[in-house]
Order: structure tokens, then C-alpha cells, then sequence
């Protein structure tokens, strides 16, 4: 039986896009909540055949290499053109079998398609995604139809673009000149090349409008969930309380097992509740004496850390304290500052508001504080 052949996924970042309008360079625009770049890494970091990752970037902005080999990735510095790039790139190639190679500017990938490439070289030398080219095509001269091409056998061409490792090197090697794609490279040296289903969603990002059809794509595969949370600490002896990492003067504390901070418990289960994982006392059960104390930033972390274990990306929380007193407009804003911080979102990503219950209930009688609070996950 044939061993499982090794493959790596080569990401063509080196570009500069200047026609996708904006500041940056399309790759590290916004998308979705992350750049385009970490929308296509994560189609090949989740692909269970994919063991290498190899990004190439431009010279200008090998700063945000780090940030990619703290993720396993390999990094290699671009060239003066893309083949240039990509023959860089295929030297951190090590003992791979078969290279994908994909452009950072193609974040809608899929399973299927890189799927599709693979299958076909288990006897292909090479294959590579394509559309069928369905739309009439015109000649044009002077701005107007001057005849028609036949469209018959025409496709546009995708990424990645599969290869045999050592093929793919050979053909680089003895190319000259500039190609617009590894197809063609392979091509020039008499290498036969599959086609494979691509898609309509596998675009390229090259105008600003890209942008928009790219979110609508990828929103339409999320995994998008909410949860809840609710919690109640009583008043108690002490000299403050704990909301939301802040400690409030205050003529009695909360009572509780840990540290009884009411607010971070609330978004805590509301983590836990986006995962359908249970609630604190399920992971910090309060039998246990060793979270007798324990500061409520530890719980936090740890369903921050689990969703992000999962695959889910956090990317709102709210929270709302219920009492009378103390008051708790005066802290909002470091509440805010600690609870992103924790939990590695902007600050404009965390809400923290308070209301009163009217003198109504336990809260109303001065017993203690209530809250809730509701966190957003999102996995693409």
C-alpha cells in the first residue's frame, strides 16, 4: 500500500492589489472580522491532509511574519515577481510529496475545491481548479463589440494549483520570464495539467467590491452562535466588591466561593453557554477547595481559551449589572478596559452598562447584585 503523501500548502502573499482600493494591500484588509490572509490560512490550517504551511511576503511586510510562525507557519520573503515568490517559497518545501500553491487574495476557498486538487494528483504530475467560462465573450475595439470569441473549451483559471513537489521545483527552475500563474510555469515545461471543479465563490480579490461579495460568501458558512448568562452574588461583610475585574469601595462585599465577581461569572457562562459546554460550576466546581478565593479572571480565560480551542472566534460581549448600589457608571470604562483585555478583544467589543430593578426584589431591597450578559461566537 502506498504511503500517505506529505503536502504543503504554499500561500502567494507578496502582492501589493493597489486596484482593491484602501491603505493596505488587499491581503491585510479587513474581512469578516480578520484580514483576508487569515481567512485563506485557516481554509488550509483546518484541511486534515495539509501538514506544512508555507507563507511568502513581500519585503515591506516581513513584520508580520512573527505572527504567522508563532502559528507553525513557515515564512518566506517574496521576489521581484511572482514567480520569483513562489520559487522562494518552494525552497522551505522540506520532505514534501505535493505543494498546493494559493493566493492570499482567494479567501473563500473550500474544502471541496482544495479537496478536488488533491484527488487529481494521486495521478496527475498536475491539476488546478477552473471554471467554465459561461458568459458571452465580445472582441472590443474603441469601446464598442467588434465580434465575439467563442467560449467553447474556455476556463478561468483558480488556485491552488496542485503539483508534484519535485515537478513543480524542475519547472521553475528552468523558467524565464514572467508567468501569470504556476499552471503556466508547469506548462512551459511540457507538464500536463488537470482541471478540477472550481466555483463561483472562489474568488480573487481584486476591486473593492470583491470585498463585499467575499463577506456575503463567507457569512453565509458561519458558524454564528450566542449565549447567555445570569448570576446572582448576596451582600455580605467586607469593605468593596468585584464587578468586572474592578474593585468598588463599598460598605459590604459580595459572598461567594472565589471571589464572587458577579460580572465576570455572567460572561463567563455566556461563553459556555455559546458552546453548549455547561457553566462554571461544571468546569470550577465549587466543592473543589482549590478555587476557595480564586480570582474570577482565571474562569474568564479559560472559556475565552476553550472557544478558541474550538475554532470560534469571540467577538462581542454585554454585560448588565443589576443594583441599587454601588454605583457603577463612575467604573464602567475600566471594567470595559479590563474584561477586553482578558478576553483579547477591542474595547469596542465589550459592553458593560448598569440598571436598576425600581427598589423591586432582592436587588431593590439592597440583598445583593444580579447580572447578565450575552457573548457572541463566530466560526468560519
Amino acid at each position: 500500500m502506498a504511503s500517505t503523501p506529505k503536502i504543503a500548502a504554499l500561500i502567494v502573499a507578496a502582492g501589493r492589489g493597489t486596484r482593491a482600493g484602501g491603505t493596505v494591500p488587499k491581503q491585510w484588509q479587513p474581512l469578516c472580522g480578520k484580514r483576508v490572509i487569515d481567512h485563506t490560512l485557516a481554509a488550509f490550517q483546518r484541511h486534515p491532509l495539509v501538514d506544512r504551511i508555507i507563507i511568502v511576503l513581500s519585503a515591506s511586510d516581513m513584520a508580520q511574519a512573527e505572527g504567522f510562525t508563532a502559528q507553525g507557519c513557515l515564512v518566506a520573503e517574496g521576489g521581484a515577481d511572482r514567480a520569483a515568490s513562489v520559487r522562494n517559497g518552494l525552497a522551505l518545501l522540506g520532505d514534501a510529496d505535493l505543494v498546493l500553491i494559493h493566493d492570499a487574495a482567494r479567501p473563500c476557498v473550500t474544502p471541496q475545491i482544495i479537496d478536488g486538487v488533491i484527488d487529481a494528483l494521486a495521478t496527475d504530475a498536475a491539476a488546478a481548479p477552473g471554471l467554465p467560462v459561461t458568459d458571452a465573450l465580445w472582441v472590443a475595439e474603441d469601446g464598442a463589440v467588434a465580434g465575439t470569441q467563442d467560449r467553447t473549451a474556455l476556463y478561468a483559471a483558480q488556485t491552488p494549483q496542485g503539483f508534484d513537489a519535485a515537478t513543480i521545483r524542475a519547472a521553475h527552475a528552468a523558467f524565464e520570464g514572467i508567468a501569470a500563474d504556476d499552471v503556466e510555469v508547469a506548462r512551459a515545461a511540457g507538464v500536463a495539467v488537470a482541471i478540477t471543479p472550481g466555483s463561483v465563490d472562489n474568488l480573487k480579490i481584486t476591486v473593492p467590491g470583491d470585498l463585499t461579495r467575499a463577506a456575503r460568501i463567507l457569512e453565509s458558512s458561519m458558524d454564528i452562535r450566542t449565549g447567555n448568562g445570569f448570576d446572582v452574588h448576596a451582600f455580605g461583610p467586607g469593605d468593596h466588591v468585584t464587578l468586572c475585574g474592578v474593585d468598588i469601595p463599598h460598605d459590604q462585599g459580595l459572598v461567594g466561593h472565589s471571589d464572587a465577581d458577579v460580572g465576570m461569572h455572567t460572561v463567563t457562562d455566556a461563553i459556555y453557554g455559546a458552546l453548549a459546554m455547561g457553566d462554571i460550576g461544571q468546569h470550577f466546581p465549587p466543592s473543589d477547595p482549590q478555587w476557595k478565593g480564586a480570582q474570577s479572571h482565571f474562569f474568564l480565560r479559560h472559556a475565552a481559551d476553550l472557544a478558541r480551542s474550538e475554532g470560534f472566534t469571540l467577538t462581542h460581549v454585554d454585560c448588565t449589572l443589576i443594583c441599587e448600589y454601588p454605583k457603577v457608571g463612575p467604573h464602567a470604562a475600566e471594567m470595559r478596559r479590563v474584561m477586553a483585555d482578558i478576553l483579547s478583544l477591542e474595547e469596542s467589543r465589550v459592553s458593560v452598562k448598569a440598571t436598576t430593578s425600581e427598589r423591586l426584589g432582592f436587588t431593590g431591597r439592597g440583598e445583593g447584585i444580579a447580572c447578565m450578559a450575552t457573548a457572541t461566537l463566530v466560526k468560519l
